[in-house]
């Protein structure tokens, strides 16, 4: 099997928690470059080999690195995967990809260009759960969709000292969360026709929205995604109705936990959720059945990313998909401000 160099530019909760350990259970890619001011030494521990840099360029200029992968601030997306593009990398870019849906348009058309794969790190479209919910929905077990309910609800009522929080470009939770609720309904239901948002700051101090309320009009199926920061009891992670039956589905996919505690992908009973958590088909007849919850797969991603160099495959997640993301955010921040509803092609309905 062919050997790709990767290099990871930030080392913060989402390239140590997410981004590298993965890399590294990848067949066929070798972690061999972190940029990052806050890296301490014994990263080298746990990633032998793997050289230590205060900024990017060793790894733009190093012709041995083939995929630069870029986790740092949503506002430095766009520079940094472009100054990579540029020096003929392949590129991963964590969500949200970039902070307009022009510059998103403008990487996509690089990549092209320079005849490299670019793609997002969606990571949830690989949650069991989410795995499981696309499987029952496409399998006809439920009929036609007509409401679909998403939330990524949680208890942090403190405001933290992190990029985040702060008052900036690409801060708040619909950025950060939000990508990934939208991502997993355009997944779904393809291109809203309208999106109606209403954003809040639900904590004392909080500096950008922590909580909203996005509704995606696709016709007969609406889709309802919310976030909150001050969620003592989490309901329902999905619901979704229709025709001949609904889904529901509580608890959150154990990957991200299990990376935290220091366990990698291929270890015994990864991806795998503990039978209470298991979703519901709630049948029109009055019959109900459980459904055993997928594997997540967060490798799943990277293998992809390997075969999309090595054989020029598709790349798991397509850049135009990661650039409607970021269009259906510039939309909902809008609406939000207008206080109306925005057809996603760009024109208007009246007060929301």
């Amino acid at each position: 099997m062919q050997q790709y160099s990767v290099g990871l530019i930030g080392y913060g909760l989402g390239g140590a928690t997410f981004h590298a350990p993965v890399i590294a259970a990848v067949p066929g890619l070798r972690l061999a470059r972190i940029a990052s001011r806050s890296a301490r030494p014994e990263t080298l521990d746990a990633y032998p080999g793997v050289q230590l840099d205060d900024t990017p360029q060793a790894m733009l200029d190093d012709p041995a690195i083939e995929l630069v992968v870029v986790c740092t601030p949503n506002a430095s997306h766009y520079a940094l995967a472009k100054a990579a593009l540029l020096a003929g990398k392949h590129v991963v870019v964590d969500k949200p990809f970039v902070l307009s849906s022009a510059e998103g348009g403008e990487l996509v058309a690089l990549a092209r260009q320079r005849g490299v794969q670019l793609s997002v790190f969606q990571n949830r479209r690989w949650d069991g759960d989410f795995l499981t919910l696309r499987h029952v929905i496409e399998s006809g077990q439920l009929g036609a969709v007509h409401t679909y309910r998403a939330h990524f609800d949680r208890y942090a009522p403190q405001v933290k000292a992190r990029w985040k929080e702060a008052a900036q470009p690409g801060a708040g939770v619909l950025w950060d969360l939000g990508s990934h609720l939208i991502d997993q309904a355009l997944v779904l239901f393809g291109m809203p026709r309208s999106v109606t948002a209403h954003l809040s700051r639900q904590r004392e101090g909080a500096q950008v929205e922590d909580a909203f309320e996005v509704l995606l009009d696709f016709g007969v199926t609406k889709a309802m995604l919310h976030a909150g920061a001050l969620v003592c009891a989490p309901g329902p992670r999905y619901q979704v109705h229709g025709e001949h039956g609904s889904f529901v589905k509580h608890g959150i996919d154990p990957q991200e936990a299990a990376l935290k505690s220091g366990a990698r992908p291929g270890d015994p009973g990864w991806g795998q959720e503990a039978p209470a958590d298991w979703g519901t088909i709630f049948a029109a007849d009055g019959s109900r059945h459980t459904v055993e919850t997928l594997p997540g797969a967060y490798e799943a991603f990277y293998r992809g990313v390997y075969h999309a160099i090595a054989e020029g495959a598709q790349v798991p997640v397509q850049p135009e998909d990661a650039v409607a993301v970021v269009r259906v955010i510039e939309l909902a921040l809008r609406s939000h401000h207008e206080r109306r509803t925005i057809d996603f092609t760009g024109g208007e309905h009246g007060a929301g």
